[in-house]
């Protein structure tokens, strides 16, 4: 598939390795520019371009900044971009990093505002586990002790894409419902950063509180 990432964090940098290697046409872009992105681009062997270009790569985008930087986005962003491109949220929110976000205080789910700002469905997918073990700990299919990882979205070809992609890198893909159940997957959870296999996720998933616990509220 063509992917496009925006963002070249941890996540972003670890996704456009691991896709590109799959085979993958992928597209990396950062809020400084292609050029700086030269030594990343030449390790994975994607394609340094700008948000825009990025947004317009193909199949797949996935949206992998810090929650704050989100209403940063140009407002056109998906403008003329093809309703069938599948969008992926892989963001957390960190108050003492993005600052105090009104909505996700009061109860909304971290994906639901992401959606809401970018103006389009939204997957959740990737924001529960750490760059170095989404590098490293891919299992094949069937393999003992694969860690498994939730997806929460409301379209249900969009999700099947996700939950394949998920698979390919090596992970038990988790159906986690629509994007309003989101929140059971994010920071302070119990399935967040915790590598549970499949029946772990799903057990997690069901335990999990809406109450967003202290250390992930703005004080």
């Amino acid at each position: 598939m063509n992917i496009g990432i925006i963002g070249a964090g941890n996540i972003g940098g670890t996704l456009a390795k691991r896709l590109a290697k799959l085979g993958h046409t992928v597209s990396i872009a950062n809020s400084r520019g292609p050029e700086t992105l030269a030594a990343l681009a030449k390790e994975s062997g994607a394609k340094a371009v700008t948000v825009k270009e990025a947004a317009r790569a193909g199949d797949v985008v996935i949206v992998t900044i810090p929650e704050g930087k989100i209403r940063d986005l140009p407002n056109d962003l998906f403008a003329g971009v093809s309703e069938s491109v599948v969008v992926i949220d892989t963001g957390n929110y960190y108050p003492q990093r993005d600052g105090h976000i009104d909505e996700i205080e009061k109860g909304l789910p971290e994906s639901q505002y992401a959606a809401q700002k970018l103006g389009r469905p939204a997957v959740k997918a990737f924001n529960n586990i750490r760059a170095r073990h989404l590098m490293e700990n891919g299992k094949p299919a069937g393999a003992a002790g694969r860690i498994a990882l939730p997806v929460a979205g409301d379209d249900a070809r969009a999700k099947k894409i996700v939950l394949d992609l998920v698979n390919e890198l090596g992970f038990d893909p988790i159906d986690a419902g629509g994007l309003a159940e989101s929140w059971r997957q994010q920071p302070g959870s119990p399935v967040y950063a915790t590598d549970l296999n499949a029946e772990g996720v799903r057990r997690a998933l069901q335990q999990a509180s809406k109450e967003r616990p202290r250390e992930f509220r703005a004080a």
